[in-house]
C-alpha cells in the first residue's frame, strides 16, 4: 500500500497548510486576474480578509458562465509565455472553457494524479492501459503523466478503435486500465464476442470517470473483468482527472487532494453550505494552482462529503460519487431525476443489458420520457429473435414499473434487441432532447 503523508494529516494539520495556500492564492489572483480583483472589490473583499479557512465563505463563487465570458485567456494570472499547456472543454453548448497550466502545475498535476493511481491500486512495477481521450480534453493526458510519475509501465492507447484495446489487454498484460465506465463495459462486451473471457486478463485494478455511475455499474464491471473498480473525479476547471480519487480498500468515498484543495458543498438554490453527508453542489478553490486559479468554483456535481477517517487508514475528506450534474437532471412533470438514478435501478434487471437512453419528447405540450433498453444476449437466444415474443410486454411493464415505482416517473419503454443502442467511445450519451421536434400525428 503506498501512503503520502499528506494523506494522513490531522485536521489542524491540513487546515494549517491550507489557510497558508489559501491567502497566497487569493493575494496571486487579486493582483493578477482583473475579473477576481473587480469581484472582491465590490464585495468589500481584499487579500487581507483572510484570516482563517471559514473566510473562505465571504468571497464571491466563480461559475462556468465567468470562463466563457473571458474566453480564452481573461482568467489567466500568468504570462503566456509562463504557460506550457492549454486544455479546453469541447463547446458544445457554448464558447468552451478554456484552462492553463504552467510547468509547475503540470508537475503537481502528476504527482495528484500518481497519488489518485496508487489509491486505486496501481504499483510502480505494473503496466497502465489509459483508454481515455488524449487532446484538449484533460483525461488521457492527466492520466498519462500521473502514470509515468508513479513509475508505471503506460500504454496510450487513448479511447476508441476497441480490436487494438483487446489487443493491448491479450498482449502487453496490463495490470490497471482507466476509462469511462460505460466504454470499458464495450470493451467487456466485445471480448466476450470474440471468445475471449473478459475474467481471465491481466488486469487487477480499473479506474473509471468522467460520467455519473452507479453502485450497479461498479460491481457489473468487477464481475464482468474481474477487478477493483474505482471511481475518479476531476474536471478541466478546477484541474483535471485527479482531484479525488476513491481507495480500492475501501471504495467508500473519493478522497480528496485537499493538500491542492478545499471543497465546499452549498444548496444550490440557498447557496448556503450543508452539512456534512447531505447531497448537494460541490465547489472547489484552488490552493497550488499558478496559471489558473479558481475561487469558489461552482462544478454543478452533486455530491457528499465525510470527513471521518477512512478503514484504509487516509484521514483526507471524502467524497461521495457524483449523483449527476445540476444540468443532466431530468425535470419531468414536476419530478426530478438523474440518469444515474434510473441506471442504478435498470441493472438490477437480470433480462436486460447495461445500456440505455432517455428520449424526452412532447405531447401536446406535455413533456413525456421514452426509455429505450436492450435484451441481454441469452434472453435474446431464448426467445429466437423474436422482437414480438410474449416475455416481451413482461420485460416493458417490469422496466415501467420500476421506474414508477422507485424514480416516480411514468415512461413510455421501448424494449430493443442487442447491440442496438449506440456504444460510445468517451462519455455515453444518455439524454436525447427530442422536444423541439414535430412528433407524427
Amino acid at each position: 500500500m503506498i501512503i503520502h503523508k499528506e494523506e494522513t494529516f490531522s485536521t489542524d494539520e491540513m487546515k494549517t497548510l491550507q489557510l497558508e495556500r489559501l491567502k497566497k492564492t487569493v493575494e496571486k489572483v487579486y493582483k493578477n486576474v482583473a475579473f477576481y480583483q473587480t469581484k472582491f472589490k465590490k464585495a468589500n473583499l481584499t487579500p487581507e480578509s483572510v484570516k482563517s479557512i471559514d473566510d473562505l465563505q465571504k468571497f464571491p463563487f466563480t461559475v462556468k458562465k465567468d470562463l466563457r465570458d473571458h474566453y480564452p485567456y481573461g482568467l489567466f494570472a500568468v504570462d503566456t509565455k509562463d504557460i506550457v499547456r492549454i486544455h479546453a472543454s469541447s463547446g458544445t453548448s457554448g464558447k468552451p472553457t478554456t484552462v492553463a497550466y504552467t510547468q509547475k502545475d503540470i508537475d503537481n498535476w502528476a504527482d495528484m494524479v500518481a497519488r489518485a493511481i496508487a489509491l486505486a491500486g496501481g504499483e510502480p512495477e505494473g503496466i497502465f492501459q489509459n483508454a481515455y481521450g488524449y487532446g484538449l480534453f484533460t483525461g488521457g493526458l492527466g492520466l498519462h503523466y500521473g502514470a509515468e510519475r508513479l513509475g508505471m509501465a503506460t500504454v496510450p492507447i487513448s479511447g476508441g478503435n476497441t480490436d487494438r484495446q483487446i489487443t493491448v489487454i491479450e498482449d502487453y498484460k496490463p495490470t490497471v486500465i482507466a476509462g469511462t465506465p460505460s466504454y470499458i463495459l464495450k470493451v467487456g462486451e466485445e471480448l466476450k464476442a470474440q471468445g475471449y473471457d473478459p475474467r481471465n486478463t491481466s488486469l487487477k485494478y480499473g479506474i473509471f470517470g468522467a460520467e455519473p455511475w452507479s453502485e450497479e455499474m461498479r460491481k457489473l464491471l468487477e464481475d464482468t473483468f474481474d477487478i477493483k473498480a474505482c471511481d475518479i473525479y476531476g474536471l478541466s476547471e478546477v484541474m483535471g482527472p485527479g482531484v479525488a480519487m476513491e481507495c480500492h480498500e475501501a471504495q467508500d468515498g473519493l478522497h480528496i487532494a485537499e493538500d491542492h484543495f478545499i471543497v465546499e458543498v452549498i444548496n444550490p438554490d440557498t447557496l448556503e453550505r450543508v452539512p456534512d453527508g447531505e447531497e448537494g453542489e460541490l465547489v472547489f478553490t484552488s490552493l497550488t494552482k499558478e496559471a489558473f486559479p479558481v475561487i469558489r468554483y461552482r462544478t454543478g456535481d452533486i455530491a457528499s462529503i465525510t470527513r471521518e477517517k477512512c478503514k484504509c487508514g487516509r484521514t483526507t475528506t471524502r467524497m461521495s460519487r457524483v449523483k449527476g450534474r445540476i444540468d443532466d437532471m431530468l425535470i419531468i412533470r414536476g419530478v426530478n431525476v438523474f440518469p444515474s438514478e434510473i441506471e442504478h435501478y435498470l441493472i438490477q434487471i437480470n433480462q436486460l443489458a447495461p445500456h440505455y437512453q432517455v428520449h424526452l419528447m412532447k405531447e401536446r405540450n406535455l413533456d413525456i420520457v421514452e426509455l429505450h433498453v436492450e435484451l441481454t444476449e441469452e434472453i435474446f437466444g431464448q426467445i429466437n429473435g423474436n422482437m414480438q415474443h410474449e416475455i416481451i410486454p413482461t420485460i416493458r411493464k417490469l422496466v415501467q414499473h420500476s421506474m414508477k415505482n422507485h424514480c416516480l416517473i411514468s415512461m413510455n419503454v421501448k424494449v430493443l434487441p442487442p447491440r442496438s443502442i449506440p456504444r460510445s467511445e468517451g462519455k455515453a450519451v444518455r439524454v436525447i432532447d427530442r422536444r423541439t421536434e414535430a412528433l407524427p400525428i
